[in-house]
């Protein structure tokens, strides 16, 4: 029995590994034909085989869709590992010749994403044939994006643990978190100031199971406080600073964000120390190759991070 199965994973073709990376994402076999420009009877008939072959359930069939199996799981995660290595493959085979051209998809979060323009922006003039993708997320989202292979490399906050030992960072610059609001707040005009004397302000949070919602706990823990009621929970950044610029909240944010042009005029940093100290990161998985033009990028985001405007 297990060499029938070890045989027929050798049988099994890229365009399998496809449909169930397509049938994950879709949900439903008609969604996923489509996807995939082929008939839903075909990818039906194709998905019965490959289970067959495999002796194992991969899709849980429902009138509402369907859903993998843990053992479709199982075949996705190691599935999109192949698809993506393959993908590389081709790239570096087209760009053996020039390196200084591709796509490079880049996982960034909203505070971050003022660093990422500058690196585009000084990478594009000597390299203007690299084409950009960016995904902006929490962070906790956007390093699953690049464990799944949806993004090549990551800028944002880093902070090392047990769960990211399969990833590369390389630290570009020091964010440690501020309390923001408008800089017509009153506080602002009041010294000195902590961080117990904020309790009953009107804050805005990021949700607490969030990269910077752990972080903003675990800051009101250091100083033995609870972290105080939210008056808003968002994960939008937009929404949070038109409510900061209103004068009337505050919230817990990376420095970087006063480093943003757009927010310079108006947004400030109460003189609250906070113990905290954060940095961003360029990240990458240790077990992926990177591409020329991922290369590239990583070596511009260490020059463009080395100026005084960031590592102020």
């Amino acid at each position: 029995m297990r060499q029938k199965k070890d045989a027929q994973a050798l049988r099994i073709k890229l365009r399998d590994l496809q449909m169930v990376q397509a049938l994950a994402e879709a949900g439903s076999m008609a969604a996923a034909a489509e996807r995939l420009a082929l008939s839903q009877p075909a990818i039906s008939k194709a998905m019965s085989e490959l289970e067959h072959g495999l002796g194992a359930q991969l899709l849980d069939r429902s009138s509402r869709g369907v859903v993998l199996t843990e053992s479709g799981r199982v075949l996705l995660e190691r599935g999109r590992v192949i698809l993506d290595e393959v993908r590389l493959g081709i790239t570096e085979i087209d760009h053996l010749s020039d390196p200084t051209q591709g796509e490079v998809r880049v996982g960034t979060s909203d505070p971050a994403a003022v660093v990422v323009s500058e690196i585009i922006n000084a990478l594009s003039r000597r390299y203007p044939r690299i084409t950009y993708q960016i995904l902006i997320d929490e962070p906790t989202t956007a390093m699953r994006n690049l464990r799944e292979r949806k993004t090549d490399v990551l800028v944002t906050r880093w902070i090392a643990t047990d769960d990211n030992d399969d990833m590369k960072a390389e630290i570009l610059y020091e964010a440690p978190l501020a309390v923001m609001t408008d800089h017509r707040h009153r506080l602002l005009r009041r010294k000195p100031i902590s961080l117990a004397d904020l309790m009953n302000e009107p804050w805005i949070h990021s949700p607490p199971d969030s990269l910077l919602g752990r972080s903003v706990k675990a800051i009101f823990g250091r100083n033995k406080l609870m972290v105080p009621p939210a008056a808003v929970t968002t994960n939008s950044m937009y929404m949070r600073l038109n409510l900061l610029a209103t004068g009337r909240f505050l919230s817990i944010l990376p420095v970087t964000m006063l480093r943003h042009p757009s927010n310079r005029a108006w947004l400030r940093a109460l003189p609250v120390d906070l113990r905290d100290s954060g940095s961003a990161a360029c990240i990458t998985l240790k077990k992926r190759r990177p591409a020329g033009a991922v290369k590239l990028f990583v070596e511009e985001s260490r020059a463009v991070c080395k100026t005084a405007f960031w590592a102020a």
